[in-house]
C-alpha cells in the first residue's frame, strides 16, 4: 500500500518551507503527498465555491514555484479543500486518509510559549494519530543529523523506532538528561561530592547498557552516539539546541518526566530546528 502524508497549507508566505519539505520527504519516501487547505464552513454558499477554485489554483501556483526553487519534480499528490476548524478536519482528514505523517508549518509567535497551547499546530499534536512535523527552517538542507531526548520510556522507545524506520541514514544523537539530588544544597560536602561521582557512574554504566539492550532489538542501526548530561531536562535540551541545533529533533509527545506541556511550548516557540513529535504508541 503506497504511504500518504498529508500537508495542512494555508498559502502564508511562512508555510512555503513546509510546504517545500513535504514535497522532498514525498519524493525520497515514494509517499503519495495529500495537500488540504481548511475554509470557514460559515462563509456563504457561493462564496465558498468561487475560493475553493481560487484557493486551489493559489496552491498549484505555490507548488510550481517551489519546485522551481528546489529544483524538484512532482510527486503523486491530491490538492483540495476541506471546511470546518482546522485543527478538527486535519485530524479527521488524517484518520480518514490513514496517513503516515503530518506536515505543519511552525508556530508564529515566536519566543511566546504562553500562546502555543491554543494554535492549530499544539492541537493537533495533541491528538493526531501519526507523527507530526513542524517545520520553520528552508527546506534546501538534508536531515542528516537528528537528535532524540530519550528517558528509556515506551515514548522514548516508540520515538526512537519511528525516527530510525524514517531516517535510515542519518546521524543519530540520543540526548539523555538527569537531576541528581542534594547538588544545590550540599554541592560543596566532600562526602556528597563523592557519593554523587559514584552515582553518576553508576548511572552512565547503566544507561549504557539499556542503549545497547535497545538498540539490539532494531535492525540496521545507523551511525549513533548517547550523550548524558546532568541538570533540569528542558534546560539540557534547549542549552543543546542553542548551542549545537541539529536538523532535525524527535520528540515523544509526552516529554521527559511528564513535562510534556512545557518542554513541547518552549521548542515551538523557540524553533532552533524542525520538530517531529511521536505519539506514545
Amino acid at each position: 500500500m503506497t504511504r500518504t502524508l498529508l500537508f495542512a497549507c494555508d498559502l502564508s508566505a511562512e508555510n512555503r518551507a513546509a510546504f517545500a519539505r513535504a514535497v522532498r520527504l514525498a519524493l525520497e519516501s515514494g509517499a503519495r503527498l495529500d495537500v488540504i487547505h481548511v475554509l470557514d464552513p460559515y462563509l456563504p454558499r457561493r462564496v465558498l465555491h468561487d475560493l475553493e477554485e481560487a484557493v486551489v489554483a493559489d496552491m498549484q501556483s505555490m507548488l510550481t514555484d517551489i519546485r522551481e526553487d528546489y529544483a524538484l519534480s512532482e510527486p503523486e499528490m491530491l490538492l483540495q479543500t476541506v471546511t470546518g476548524a482546522p485543527y478538527a478536519e486535519i485530524i479527521r482528514e488524517a484518520h480518514e486518509r490513514e496517513v503516515d505523517m503530518i506536515v505543519l508549518g511552525g508556530h508564529r509567535k515566536r519566543g511566546q510559549p504562553d500562546l502555543v497551547a491554543g494554535t492549530t499546530l499544539a492541537r493537533v499534536l495533541r491528538s493526531a494519530p501519526c507523527p507530526v512535523l513542524s517545520v520553520s527552517h528552508l527546506a534546501s538542507q538534508d536531515w542528516q543529523n537528528i537528535l532524540v531526548p530519550v528517558d528509556f520510556s515506551l515514548t522514548s522507545r516508540h520515538t526512537l523506532r519511528e525516527t530510525l524506520k524514517r531516517f535510515p541514514e542519518a546521524h543519530l544523537t540520543l540526548l539523555h538528561a538527569w537531576d541528581v539530588p542534594g547538588e544545590r544544597e550540599l554541592g560543596s560536602n566532600g562526602d556528597y561530592a563523592r557519593w554523587r561521582d559514584r552515582e553518576v557512574a553508576r548511572l552512565r554504566n547503566q544507561l549504557e547498557r539499556e542503549t545497547e539492550a535497545l538498540m539490539s532489538e532494531l535492525d540496521d542501526v545507523p551511525d549513533l552516539e548517547l550523550v548524558l548530561e546532568q541538570g533540569d531536562p528542558l534546560e539540557v535540551l534547549m542549552n543543546r539546541l542553542r548551542r549545537q541545533p541539529p536538523d532535525l529533533l524527535a520528540l515523544g509527545s509526552r516529554g521527559q518526566l511528564g513535562r510534556a506541556s512545557q518542554i513541547t511550548e518552549h521548542l515551538l516557540a523557540e524553533p532552533h530546528c524542525d520538530i517531529m513529535l511521536c505519539r506514545a504508541w
